[in-house]
């Protein structure tokens, strides 16, 4: 069963519209929720009570991300379903078992103790309750770990043979660890604690523009920073072994990537920037760098690399939109590396919380981890295309017998409902982020109790922790006198 053109495309873009809503919110979970078990536990060992402060404040603002990537997770995996049965019928015998893997070992993991985590301050002892922050910690990262092993199935499929139609296991341990799972978990996990650490800086450079330099704010300011200074650089290096991968396994992305149409002998240059022509079988403009491609890609000054034209055409994916995605991904990822590399200039003059200039840049980057984390998932998931099982199943064949009315109507529907809820999720949010944390000695702010004694945070009588936000949602209360 083939799909209709039409009702394939909306298809394809109500996915991709979903999976987009969906990805940023689990995406800040998981770097916050890491983010969250440190602060708690600097608090433990050094009783300061910035630290409480900021756990307490970032705590909120996890649960709000975590509440929305649940809820939009529901909803995309419904598609499977809906709009795409057929695939389901397919690979369920992979995918079911994964997500039921990913439901049970993390979700269960992160929901049984988030209550603890957001809700015990008072109730349970300190050790109990930074063990329930770590088990939500941990808990996303097995949520990342079955989650990619599904997807990184979908992209290398291994461990199976295909009987009437469908797919039967045979290796679980070559299901689970394909070969392109490692990499694809270790850059997707990278690029979760990037968006989380670009999230806080952002925050941090917020309240130091309006004049705060209360430890709480320089505090998270300064971590966020050294974790981009770790994590952007990383990436670049874990983003190289990535794309050797990729060479190997799923050449007709690369060359889509680097805009490549000719296979060339004795060194492939690297196109910078350009415009690749589907029809003309070219890329129009290119500003090309002579052996960079095969010195980048195959780490060999005369490395080969096979161009589309070895391809089908009806085997090639959408070469713009891939060769773009990846291009805004990359350059991102060079002005976040930049910008920690500035903090680390800023420390040694001593100007890292005075210099405006630095926390207006990181204000503006602050959502930049976002773009770049869309963009690297446009570039995977279009990049793979026609395939939805590469090299298995094309996509058309996955569709569900819908027709291009249908798909319309259901998109036109999330479309609007997901602008309504999320939208109202995400200006709560900010708000939130534009209080900050708590002013020390204030009660009345983020975190709600006065920096009497560390371990009055615990006390019976204390008030609860996360109290609601009347009266504390004027921004100018976080204004530093």
């Amino acid at each position: 069963m083939t799909a209709v053109p039409e009702a394939l495309d909306l298809a394809r873009l109500q996915f991709a519209f979903t999976v987009s809503f969906h990805i940023v919110f689990p995406a800040v979970s998981i770097g916050l929720a890491s983010f969250i078990a440190v602060l708690e536990g600097l608090w433990l060992k050094t009783r300061q009570p910035h630290y409480l402060d900021l756990c307490r404040f970032w705590s909120k603002a996890f649960a709000v991300c975590f509440g929305m990537g649940v809820v939009s997770g529901v909803v995309m995996a419904y598609q499977f379903g809906t709009n795409w049965s057929g695939f389901s019928s397919f690979a369920g015998a992979v995918t079911g078992p994964l997500l039921t893997y990913e439901v049970m070992t993390a979700f269960f993991l992160e929901a049984g103790f988030l209550g603890i985590m957001l809700f015990g301050w008072n109730r349970v002892s300190e050790r109990a309750h930074f063990a329930a922050t770590l088990c939500v910690a941990v808990g996303t990262l097995i949520s990342t770990f079955w989650i990619l092993a599904s997807n990184s199935w979908m992209q290398t499929p291994q461990g199976v043979e295909i009987v009437d139609g469908r797919v039967v296991v045979l290796s679980w341990w070559e299901v689970i660890f394909n070969p392109s799972f490692p990499y694809r978990l270790a850059h997707m996990s990278i690029a979760a604690f990037v968006v989380a650490a670009l999230v806080v800086a952002g925050t941090g450079a917020w309240h130091l523009l309006r004049g705060r330099r209360d430890p709480a704010v320089k505090t998270m300011f300064s971590m966020a920073l050294w974790l981009l200074l770790i994590f952007a650089p990383l990436q670049a290096f874990v983003g190289d072994l990535h794309g050797l991968n990729t060479r190997e396994h799923q050449p007709a992305k690369l060359a889509a990537i680097e805009g490549l149409w000719d296979t060339k002998t004795g060194g492939t240059p690297l196109n910078l920037f350009g415009w690749p022509d589907m029809d003309a079988e070219t890329t129009r403009y290119a500003l090309e760098v002579p052996h960079l491609g095969s010195l980048i890609l195959t780490h060999r000054w005369d490395g080969v690399i096979r161009g589309l034209k070895e391809f089908p055409k009806d085997e090639r994916p959408n070469v713009p939109l891939v060769f773009w995605s990846f291009r805004i991904m990359v350059g991102l990822g060079l002005a976040m590396i930049g910008a920690a590399l500035a903090a680390v200039w800023l420390r040694r003059r001593g100007t890292l919380f005075t210099s405006r200039r630095f926390a207006r840049v990181m204000l503006i980057l602050s959502p930049t981890g976002f773009v770049a984390l869309l963009a690297g998932w446009v570039t995977t998931e279009a990049g793979r295309q026609p395939w939805v099982v590469y090299g298995v199943m094309r996509t058309a064949q996955a569709m569900s017998p819908v027709s291009a009315q249908q798909v319309q109507v259901s998109l036109l529907v999330l479309v609007l409902t997901y602008f309504l809820v999320f939208g109202t999720g995400v200006y709560y949010l900010l708000k939130w982020l534009r209080v900050g944390p708590a002013l020390p000695g204030d009660p009345s702010t983020a975190s709600g109790h006065a920096h009497a004694s560390p371990d009055s945070h615990f006390a019976p009588q204390a008030a609860p922790a996360l109290s609601g936000l009347s009266g504390r949602m004027d921004p100018d209360s976080a204004q530093a006198t």
